[in-house]
């Protein structure tokens, strides 16, 4: 199969059907998943194993039970995937998996899958850093999204304002000094009682409570205008609640989560324009687990319409951890050849947008 480029400048394949039809595997956290994915946008199957239940009564995610439990679950996962897209092996094209950043031991897990699917096919391997996945989301359901766009990517692990320049090329021009917001979310939630998983649980309680019911603050950097800080914000949620249980007051949990959710989910909103605006960015994305929350997309929303900006955002289930995203954003590493040696491994602190990550694929060129 060879690649060529379209009128409007995108890489396509050439060659029988024109097709390309990528098994996608993911397994960085306490999903293990499966999917198949075409030309990057059409997703034939999704297979999702969720571990959360199994993690709740430790209030997080346990590494190595995680690890175990990808090992159950990761052979059943890529079967229900090819069934679900009426495929086999043969009908694939290359193999493409998260090798980072990640649980090092949940990584290996789906990296040792691909690895020996690929060598047993003889299929093209691909290594496909995780968060771009995510932003790579965004191409399942906005089958007219190009480069180059803003990207607010939210997660658990990480906060970034990333401008997408074209595809597999990022720049990032803000990320967190210290907590990612979903880790914040995740720590006010325990404290408040609401428990784990953190960020559906403040989301819920939020529409209950008064989001102007306390001031917590919003951190802003000095000569860094596009970077976040969560550290403070949390401090001052858990110092409030403490200081109330000292005091005898009564605490009411879902005016907390309501306005400790208002406080994070605007300084989120309040970067992401101000980029779009500074860099020209006509279009912004969101991406990552907190991606879903409904406050922050009810705001990006509203503040993209009085701005005259396209706004994008995948279906919750798609901001989750999911092996189709990692199917579209391997889909574009394929088309320019970049694939990668049965050396590949996991490597849990991959950054994105460094060049230096494809090691892998650039030795073998």
């Amino acid at each position: 199969m060879s690649i060529k480029e379209n009128g409007d400048g995108d890489a396509e394949a050439v060659g029988g059907a024109g097709d390309v039809t990528i098994l996608a595997i993911e397994s960085s956290c306490d999903e293990t998943a499966a999917a198949v994915v075409r030309n990057g946008r059409e997703v034939l199957s999704n297979i999702i194993s969720s571990q959360i239940a199994l993690h709740t009564v430790y209030g997080g995610v346990v590494p190595e039970i995680a690890s175990r439990k990808h090992v159950e679950k990761i052979n059943g996962c890529v079967r229900a995937a090819l069934s679900e897209a009426g495929l086999s092996l043969n009908d694939i094209d290359a193999v493409a998996v998260t090798y980072g950043p990640g649980l090092v031991g949940a990584l290996l897990v789906g990296v040792s899958e691909a690895k020996a699917i690929a060598y047993a096919t003889k299929k093209p391997l691909i290594g496909v850093h995780h968060i771009e996945g995510h932003i790579c989301a965004n191409y399942i359901e906005n089958k007219d999204l190009k480069p180059p766009f803003a990207c607010l990517v939210v997660s658990g692990g990480h906060s970034h304002l990333v401008i997408v320049r074209d595809y597999g090329k990022y720049e990032i021009i803000g990320q967190t000094r210290d907590d990612a917001a979903g880790e914040a979310f995740d720590k006010v939630a325990r404290a408040i009682g609401l428990g784990y998983p953190g960020g559906p649980k403040i989301d819920k309680a939020a529409k209950e409570g008064n989001p102007d019911a306390f001031t917590f603050p919003q951190a802003k950097i000095a000569g860094a205008d596009y970077d976040f800080s969560f550290s403070g914000l949390k401090s001052s949620v858990l110092n409030y609640i403490n200081q109330a249980k000292m005091q005898g007051q009564e605490l009411n949990p879902n005016d907390v989560a309501a306005s400790f959710q208002k406080a994070v989910v605007q300084v989120l909103a309040e970067h992401a324009i101000r980029a779009c605006k500074e860099y020209g960015m006509d279009c912004l994305a969101i991406a990552g687990g907190v991606a879903s929350n409904t406050a922050l997309r009810e705001l990006l929303e509203k503040e993209c319409a009085a701005n005259n900006i396209r706004f994008c955002r995948p279906s919750p289930v798609l901001c989750t951890d999911n092996a189709a995203m990692i199917g579209a954003a391997g889909y574009y590493e394929f088309i320019q050849g970049k694939t990668f040696g049965l050396d590949l491994n996991a490597v849990p602190n991959l950054p994105l947008g460094d060049r230096e990550r494809r090691y892998h694929a650039d030795k073998n060129r």
